[in-house]
């Protein structure tokens, strides 16, 4: 994973099997209109461009790694740390998602694939549900480096796969999958309770650990913005983790988090995905959702946040 000069000028092979006649992959994001971004989605795995990355591409790279990687120890919980030194992410450049794989399919039999931007459900559920992680092959631009509104490629490959190398994590990804097919096939009400559980687990969970509060989820640990303000800032509630709790709770997608719920550990979310929520999805359907920053009688309170800065109305 190690790149060199002769490599940005193009003097190597293509990577992932890629062929030359092959037509280069689309980097497909939200479009901006006077009504804000519009969602547009990818559908297809396409050949990781390894050789088509330009030197600035690389830059971007190893800049967004170096300040999180010097950020995150005494922060980050050490599973995702391991990770990202089991896997070499900051042996310098765009890593090779190919080489990632040797890693990954022999630790937990996960693979990661290529896709040209956010999926729909049905597709993202199908890929967890068969350990496949779809991770964009695109990369921010260097005015981006604080801020985008959808994930590339250092979210998706720094923030979400060093985890995959944890055997709990990675059967609670795939079980999350299965059961996204099963919300997806039920109705748009199920969909959004499980996706609350994506959003407060996987992409802003917290974990509360003998030495600490640390960060797993994908969202904080790749903003190092909210990497701070999740752990330091007084604003925000931290909460225990319930299942209904989590997903009858919405959330904020234009801020940093109101609410972060904290876990115990990885085989706390692996158990809660056992039951089958068909009958939870009917209770919550009944019952109103929580607002994204509400402080609930019988929550197990970490931090009561000050409220400080939050805005109002929006969540989803």
């Amino acid at each position: 994973m190690l790149w060199t000069p002769s490599d940005l000028a193009g003097n190597r092979e293509p990577s992932y099997g890629a062929s030359m006649d092959q037509p280069p992959p689309r980097k497909v994001e939200h479009q901006q209109t006077d009504r804000g971004y519009i969602p547009v989605y990818a559908t297809g795995v396409v050949e990781q461009p390894w050789s088509g990355y330009t030197r600035t591409d690389h830059e971007v790279w190893d800049t967004l790694y170096q300040r999180q990687r010097e950020l995150l120890p005494g922060r980050a919980c050490k599973e995702f740390l391991a990770g990202v030194e089991r896997f070499g992410l900051g042996d310098g450049g765009i890593p090779k998602f190919s080489e990632l794989n040797k890693v990954l399919v022999k630790a937990t039999g996960w693979e990661l694939v290529a896709v040209e931007g956010l999926l729909p459900d049905e597709v993202f559920f199908d890929h967890l549900a068969n350990r496949r992680f779809p991770v964009s092959w695109w990369i921010r631009k260097p005015d981006q480096l604080d801020y985008l509104s959808e994930p590339d490629l250092f979210h998706d490959l720094f923030g979400h796969v060093p985890l995959l190398l944890n055997p709990v994590f990675a059967d609670y990804m795939q079980a999350y999958g299965r059961g996204g097919m099963k919300a997806f096939a039920i109705g748009p009400e199920a969909l959004m309770n499980l996706t609350r559980l994506y959003w407060y687990t996987v992409e802003f969970g917290l974990m509360n650990t003998p030495e600490g509060m640390r960060i797993y989820g994908a969202g904080i640990v790749s903003s190092k913005g909210e990497s701070i303000y999740c752990l330091d800032s007084p604003s925000p509630n931290r909460i225990g983790f319930g299942l209904e709790r989590v997903m009858s709770t919405r959330y904020r997608i234009d801020t940093y988090q109101q609410t972060y719920f904290v876990i115990d550990d990885f085989a706390q979310l692996f158990n809660a995905t056992r039951p089958d929520f068909t009958p939870i999805y009917a209770k919550l359907g009944a019952e109103p959702a929580h607002a994204a920053a509400d402080v609930l009688d019988g929550d197990r309170v970490f931090t009561r946040g000050t409220r400080e800065g939050f805005a109002t109305g929006a969540d989803t």
